[in-house]
């Protein structure tokens, strides 16, 4: 049995925004797609991120969808497996498209809240970097990915991360935050 079109049926996605991004390496083509989701988690004016402590980068949690999960689902088990902690996403506020080479990369963001804890099972490459989940306060986080020009010479796809990360805080504070 086919799942339905989450996105069409579901009040989680309605409102969201969308937002394409052009990496200046894109081919004018995508041969290749990944889709995936992540997780907006606040709780007392702080922001779980995933720190990968090794190569000192930081994101959202998150990651690929995997065989027919929709894109809540996957929200949901990529923060179990990288926080140890179960969300419920309550709505999708942006979907990011992004181009590079060619290949085609969909985010779906998602605010969540926490409905419960569980063990973390991190990925080989999570665990070679050093992934953990750490909260910074909102501002902190913010100004980490505000920082995704100073990348462009020297680490593209680290770039391309903090201004995906970068748009996502600044749609979120803007909808949700600002204080």
């Amino acid at each position: 049995m086919e799942k339905e079109n989450t996105i069409a049926n579901s009040a989680l996605y309605t409102g969201y925004i969308e937002k394409n991004v052009c990496g200046d390496n894109y081919a004018g083509f995508s041969r290749h797609f990944r889709k995936a989701a992540r997780a907006v988690i606040v709780e007392h004016d702080k922001i779980l991120l995933s720190h990968e402590v090794k190569v000192g980068q930081w994101m959202i949690p998150g990651g690929g969808m995997e065989g027919d999960e929709t894109p809540e689902e996957c929200c949901v088990r990529e923060s179990a497996e990288e926080t140890g902690l179960l969300v419920k996403p309550k709505s999708c506020f942006l979907v990011i498209n992004e181009f590079y080479e060619d290949w085609k990369f969909e985010s779906y963001y998602f605010v969540c809240e926490v409905a419960g804890h569980t063990d973390r099972n991190p990925t080989k490459r999570e665990i070679e970097v050093g992934a953990v989940p750490e909260w910074l306060e909102i501002r902190q986080a913010a100004d980490i990915f505000s920082h995704y020009p100073d990348y462009a010479e020297s680490d593209e796809e680290r770039r391309g991360i903090y201004l995906r990360e970068h748009l996502a805080l600044s749609v979120f504070s803007e909808r949700y935050y600002e204080k």
